[in-house]
Formats: C-alpha cells, sequence, structure tokens
C-alpha cells in the first residue's frame, strides 16, 4: 500500500468523516519532465506544535468543484483538495473530519463554528484578511501562454509577441495584464475561455492567454485534440493572479495556522504533495 493508501487508512482510523453537505515559489523537475511547485524552503525545518488539547479539526472544502473537489465513481467525496487535507490530518496526527459545503457557505462555516478551517477556495484580500488569518500558499494559479504544437517557434516576451495574436477571455485579468506588458500583440478578445481555446485550435491566433490550471485541464482533455502546449514561463503576478491557494482559519488562531504550516511542509518535503499534485495536474501548468 502507498503513503497515500496508508494515509486515507489512517485518517479513517482517526476518525475522519466526510459528508456530503451540498515566500517565492521554487520548481522541482521531475525526471518526466513534469515541475511541480514548492514554495517551502527544504532547509527550514518546522516545529510541530503542541496539539495535545486539540480534540478534532474540521477541514471545509468547497464542494463539486473538479478536480479539487467531486463525487468519485465510489459516491464518495475526492478531488486534490480533499487529499490535500486527509495527508494534513495524517501529519497532525490528530482527529480530523473532512466536510464538503457550497462555496458561498464556506465563510460562514468557521463563523458559524461549523469547521475549523477552509482549505484553497478563499482569495487573500484585503476584504478576507479582515475575517480570516492564512497559513503559507500552497498552489498558486500562474497564467501561462498555450500555442500549437505545429506552429512557429515564438519568444513569450513583449518584443517576441509584438504583432502576434493573442486570443483572451474578455473582462478578465489576463486581459488587463496583456494590455498592460504586450501593448505590442494583436489581442483577439472572446465572450469564454473556450471560444479562446477553439480560435488557437482552429489557428485564428498565434497564442491563447489564460489561467493555467484550466489550461492544463483542457491540455489534458480530449476537446484539446492534443493540438497544443505550454510555452514560455508562468507568470505569477498576485496584483493580477491572486496570491495563491492557502489554509483559511478563525483570526487569531495562530496554534492551528501554524500546525497547517508544518503539515503543508512536511508533506512538501516527504513526497506525498508531489504523489497528489500528479494525480489531479498531469499536465503541470508550471
Amino acid at each position: 500500500m502507498g503513503r497515500i493508501g496508508r494515509a486515507i487508512v489512517n485518517c479513517i482510523a482517526a476518525g475522519v468523516a466526510v459528508t456530503l453537505l451540498s515566500p517565492g515559489a521554487h520548481a522541482v523537475d521531475l525526471p518526466a519532465q513534469v515541475t511541480v511547485p514548492s514554495f517551502w524552503d527544504p532547509a527550514h525545518r518546522m516545529e510541530k506544535p503542541d496539539l495535545s488539547e486539540v480534540r478534532a479539526v474540521r477541514i471545509l472544502v468547497e464542494a463539486e468543484n473538479p478536480p479539487f473537489a467531486f463525487v468519485g465513481a465510489d459516491g464518495l467525496p475526492t478531488g486534490f483538495s480533499i487529499e490535500l487535507a486527509r495527508a494534513i490530518c495524517v501529519e497532525l496526527d490528530v482527529p480530523c473530519t473532512v466536510q464538503t459545503l457550497r462555496w458561498d457557505l464556506l465563510p460562514s462555516g468557521i463563523e458559524s463554528d461549523l469547521g475549523d478551517a477552509i482549505i484553497g477556495s478563499l482569495a487573500v484580500s484585503a476584504d478576507s484578511r479582515a475575517r480570516f488569518d492564512f497559513s503559507n500558499r500552497f498552489l498558486t494559479r500562474p497564467a501561462r501562454f498555450v500555442v500549437r504544437n505545429k506552429g512557429p517557434e515564438l519568444e513569450m516576451i513583449p518584443e517576441g509577441l509584438a504583432g502576434k495574436r493573442i486570443a483572451v477571455q474578455r473582462g478578465t485579468a489576463h486581459e488587463a495584464y496583456l494590455r498592460a506588458f504586450f501593448p505590442g500583440s494583436v489581442l483577439h478578445t472572446y465572450e469564454t475561455a473556450d471560444a479562446a481555446r477553439t480560435a488557437l485550435k482552429n489557428g485564428d491566433v498565434e497564442a491563447l492567454f489564460e489561467d493555467g490550471l484550466n489550461a492544463s485541464l483542457w491540455l489534458n482533455g480530449s476537446t484539446s485534440e492534443n493540438c497544443c502546449r505550454f510555452a514560455g514561463a508562468p507568470f505569477t503576478e498576485a496584483r493580477y493572479f491572486g496570491e495563491g491557494l492557502t489554509v483559511a482559519v478563525a483570526p487569531g488562531n495562530d496554534r492551528l495556522r501554524e500546525a497547517f504550516d508544518f503539515a503543508l511542509a512536511r508533506i512538501q518535503q516527504n513526497g506525498t504533495f508531489r504523489e497528489i499534485f500528479l494525480r489531479y495536474f498531469p499536465v503541470s501548468f508550471y
């Protein structure tokens, strides 16, 4: 049995109940040419906080947000966030519950004492910082350029894309970024991300600029028809693309926040994070 399999067994033994209620990063290159992000200094050893007085940790996760959370073939919730929560519980060695909620109910889940933490679904902003404290990030959503496999080689910098046609979804941060930093490119804006991808696949544009995570799911799916690939480096400017995914806890709950930081660092160091990441993102968006 692999580490993830042991983790799930250990979580169940520890009392995990799954219910359906409706700073800078560096990259780790793997032998299979897949890049997994890391936001932890491997030389830094964190001390595990004392959780002896903690009876249980109740983790809330957004429901029906694949690949982060969805109902599996066995009728049980699964996904990146679910497995990450279970792996955290194993490292903390405390009883845990992992419960899914609709996105709009998540913030009140902590404030109404339904749960102790939210994994990944709250954007870190001035407003959310007034309501919650956040762990270190475990994932970001960089923007990426996508090009056709049979297209010409392009340098994904403003000079290299001067005069080139770039597809982007209208009204997004990605459009704003291109207008600010790629003024020499010819933008073709589309109402939906799918329409922008179709334009690239059909050869109407030379490149597509969008959320890297969503692009990776498209590239790995059947609708792309293996037409395209990532090109250039990820764009991670927080002003445009957010500060990344974290664990949110109630304000002032430093012990629990530090416990999540410890567990996230541990699963990064021991390879569990890589195993979970590759299961759900085989086409890395980094």
